[in-house]
């Protein structure tokens, strides 16, 4: 007899969120490591998007509690990972992490670097080798150092490529950067505090704290398990767009865990068992969340949490979303800061949501006035309605 899937509806989906991405004000968490366990990894390739994805979550947030978990207790860790995207994720998931995603890309991160070091510059694999040295030297000596202190003192750090070649922005630039990064995407280096504000994106080089080493089929079926207690119930186009794996690796992954096969909108999904249940009544809920925001990230199949109308004015061209104003699970319009610091919104839906729903989103934005406290930012990765509302 064929048994039949549970079919798991958008409403569902959507009641779940406030609770399990900590959005519900009842649900917001104490400390930024909580954060980071409850959405497996804060997307971290816009250095601010961190700081803001932390605040939208935590009862009293504070840009000093989570400067402690980044560079002073460390159990936040920032790694090249998923999809070549930026995350800092929890210390002990660091590992699976790591074997599951991160090696594949720092090996191919320091391949094509070598090639480029090989076709321009004639320095071979030894030079590789021993340029990695000065650097993990001058750092043991030093404690930390910027990435123009470390070229100072390791010279060949100086040496010029030129990138995308051919191209309109086509540019000469020091090795020193991709260099830099690639130490970093095999773990022997690592980014400390950042010079300036919270939002900097110049930083500080530290030596990294070794982790152990895991199988790389257990660390996939880790990581997919791990994936479903976050972003549960997902298809399996989602786990592989999120984990950047094959399709083959995705599926091998998801039949290793104990994930059962349900039924979505999108077609046939997985959820853990424990998920299968009814979610209870949500209490209403608004948010504003950052640039590159986990939740709105989550998934490749996003219709059910946000209008397919809205995304030309929310996302970049490459699928990134921007600032996000949220009304009970649903993406509901935008936000910008200004110049001057205001913060202010744009909801897309016509009419809007109601009365409720605009003083719940005017709370969130005077709570995230008070968070900035006089910082300004730009994302990275700008939106039509990030640029408009900005302006």
């Amino acid at each position: 007899m064929t048994q039949t899937r549970r079919k798991i509806t958008a409403e569902e989906r959507r009641a779940r969120l406030g609770a399990r991405h900590l959005l519900a004000p009842a649900a917001r968490a104490g400390t930024p490591e909580a954060v980071a366990e409850a959405l497996l990894g804060l997307h971290a390739t816009d250095p601010a998007s961190v700081y803001l994805s932390v605040a939208a979550r935590l009862k009293d947030p504070s840009v000093a509690d989570l400067e402690r978990a980044l560079y002073e207790d460390r159990t936040l860790v920032r790694m090249l990972c998923m999809r070549r995207t930026m995350f800092v994720v929890p210390r002990e998931l660091a590992p699976v992490v790591d074997a599951s995603t991160a090696r594949a890309v720092a090996a191919r991160e320091r391949r094509n670097l070598a090639k480029v070091i090989q076709e321009q510059l004639g320095f071979d694999e030894r030079w590789f080798a021993a340029t990695e040295a000065s650097v993990l030297a001058a750092l043991q000596g030093r404690g930390q150092a910027t990435a123009s202190q470390l070229a100072d003192e390791v010279p060949d750090l100086k040496a010029q490529i030129v990138q995308a070649e051919g191209k309109p922005y086509e540019a000469r630039v020091r090795v020193t950067s991709r260099f830099l990064g690639v130490m970093a995407a095999e773990g022997r280096i690592r980014r400390g505090r950042p010079l300036g504000s919270w939002a900097s994106s110049q930083y500080r080089w530290m030596p990294a704290e070794p982790h152990p080493d895991l199988p790389v089929d257990e660390a996939k079926s880790l990581l997919a398990a791990r994936y479903l207690a976050a972003f549960g119930p997902a298809t399996t186009e989602d786990v592989k767009w999120w984990t950047g794996w094959t399709l083959t690796d995705t599926r091998k992954a998801l039949a290793r865990t104990d994930a059962v096969e349900v039924e979505l909108d999108e077609g046939p999904g997985h959820a853990l068992p424990a998920h299968l249940e009814p979610p209870a009544e949500p209490q209403p809920w608004a948010a504003l969340l950052p640039a590159l925001d986990p939740t709105p990230m989550g998934w490749r199949h996003r219709d059910w949490y946000v209008d397919a109308g809205h995304t030309r004015e929310l996302f970049d061209t490459n699928g990134n979303i921007g600032p996000s104003v949220w009304w009970n699970g649903r993406v509901v319009g935008g936000w910008a800061q200004r110049p001057d610091g205001e913060i202010v919104t744009e909801l897309l839906a016509p009419g809007g949501p109601g009365k409720d729903a605009r003083t719940a989103i005017g709370v969130e934005a005077a709570r995230l006035t008070s968070f900035f406290a006089g910082v300004r930012i730009k994302p990275s990765f700008r939106t039509p309605l990030e640029r408009r509302l900005a302006t």
